[in-house]
């Protein structure tokens, strides 16, 4: 918490405030997978950071139409645990050694955010049904599943060719 902490008096104020974060989150995230794609060496992975970059900037897109929607700037609230983990995966980034194992640290390195993801669209779509924005919960929850569906993925790219490879 800095000088200028926020207030919270409602469900909509954290609900605002959530959807700033995620704001900030997914630029953050727009900013790393480049890089990613970049170190990866399994051709798979390396499309699926590409593929994920384009579906990312597409989630910032829909948070622009919820803010939109919700008559607020889209703001960007310094998202900590984003940074975290983007710090924690910069150490894969920079690391050297087999690619298959650095491959395998950049799965880990990516589903820990892509959890992150899933549990905070999880939690504004809750927020948004509960304060009865439909529209909002139907946006959040086609990001959800697409977060869903890049962790099923990365499972399936580390269990199918990097995890055997890095062994």
């Amino acid at each position: 918490m800095g000088i200028f902490s926020e207030e919270f008096n409602s469900l909509e104020d954290v609900f605002r405030h959530e959807l700033k974060d995620l704001y900030d989150a997914e630029h953050r995230i727009i900013e790393a997978l480049p890089q990613m794609a970049d170190k990866a060496s399994n051709s798979k992975l390396k499309e699926a950071f590409e593929d994920h970059l384009r579906q990312t900037e597409k989630h910032v897109e829909r948070l622009e139409s919820i803010f939109e929607h919700l008559g607020i700037d889209a703001e960007r609230v310094k998202c900590d645990a984003m940074v975290g983990l983007i710090k924690e995966g910069s150490a894969v980034l920079s690391a050297e050694g087999d690619a298959d194992a650095i491959d395998a640290g950049l799965i880990a390195s990516a589903q820990k955010v892509e959890h992150y993801e899933i549990a905070s669209y999880g939690t504004v779509r809750s927020f948004a049904r509960r304060l009865h924005n439909q529209y909002v919960a139907e946006l959040c929850e086609q990001t959800l599943e697409e977060e869903k569906s890049t962790d099923e993925l990365l499972t399936e790219i580390a269990e199918s060719s990097v995890n055997p490879a890095a062994a």
